[in-house]
């Protein structure tokens, strides 16, 4: 998803999408072990994936304590 498209949506989608991104580096981590994985930088984009969820739904915390 967009880095765009992520700060439109409000803190309760973005939590529904974090917990997506987890269940899927979740499945990559399986595959890796098992051997089935044939491109392992996914694990690397979803990870980075899950950082930027993080990091956008503590930006709308602050926000929402300073208002």
């Amino acid at each position: 998803m967009e880095l765009k498209k992520m700060r439109e949506l409000n803190v309760t989608e973005l939590q529904g999408e974090l917990e997506k991104q987890k269940k899927e580096l979740f499945n990559l981590r399986f595959q890796h072990v098992t051997g089935q994985l044939e491109n392992p930088v996914q694990m690397r984009e979803t990870k980075k994936e899950i950082a930027r969820i993080k990091t956008i739904i503590r930006e709308k915390e602050l926000v929402d304590q300073e208002a």
